[in-house]
Formats: C-alpha cells, structure tokens, sequence
C-alpha cells in the first residue's frame, strides 16, 4: 500500500518461508510500485516477522529495495498496513462464505474497493505513530 492506493494482493499456500516472502516480492513488490506510480522512490516498510528479518530476505531487500524504515527488533508494530488488513477483515466478514476460493475472490473484491482516502490517511499517520512510540519510550501506543 501507499498514500495513493494499495498495491497487488498476493496470497500463498502452505508455510510461509524466507524463499516463499522473497519470491512473492520478486514478483509484486516492483510491479505494485509502478502501479501505484511510485518508481524507486517509495520507502519499504514491514515488521519484524522472522521471514522479513532472515539474512536471506535481508540480503535480497539491499539490492532490490534500499530504501527501508529501519525498526528496531523488539519495537511496536506500528505499520499502517496492519490496519488495513483490520478494515478489510471487517469488509470480508460482512459476506457469506463457503469456500477458499469464494475467500479469495472476496478478499480480492474488497481490497479494490479501498479507496485512496483510506490508504492516504494511513500513510501519512506515520508521523504521529513514530512519535507516539518516541513519547511512550518504545512502549504500548495506540496505533
């Protein structure tokens, strides 16, 4: 996601490895950046689930994506995505669904029908998140 838009929604089956993260950002990352208009100029931000820390994905993010919101190990998780993933949760639950791949074409639906305003808002509150964590010393914030 971005200030103007959300990106491609990628899903995987099975286990999610540090081989499987990096290949769904070989194929996505580069692609949802042009998408949303952003060349090379965006910033990348993730949390620190052990697969976005692996050397291996760490190593593949310095050649392919160098500029990062560098977050320390054990820091909040302040990413505006995960709000995002709550306001499309609550869209998907609002359907009536019999299968994975009734899920999918749900969850695809409604991931395009965020609009803008939603993902700007979010993108620009980093600043007030970022804060918020500085002012509680690393602690609980209400993001």
């Amino acid at each position: 996601m971005a200030a103007n838009g959300v990106g491609k929604l990628c899903f995987i089956d099975g286990i999610m490895t540090a081989h499987t993260y990096i290949d769904i950002l070989r194929h996505n990352l580069q692609s949802s950046a042009q998408k949303l208009g952003l060349g090379t100029s965006f910033v990348f931000q993730q949390d620190n689930y052990p697969k976005h820390t692996a050397n291996l994905t760490r190593e593949w993010l310095l050649y392919n994506s160098p500029r990062q919101l560098k977050t320390p190990p054990q820091s909040p998780d302040i990413n505006p995505i995960e709000n995002l993933w709550h306001k499309l949760d609550v869209e998907v639950r609002k359907h009536k669904i019999s299968c994975k791949d009734e899920l999918k074409r749900i969850l695809l639906q409604e991931w395009h029908k965020i609009p803008n305003s939603t993902t700007k808002t979010l993108v620009f509150s980093m600043r007030n998140r970022l804060q918020a964590v500085i002012n509680a010393k690393g602690m609980h914030t209400k993001y």
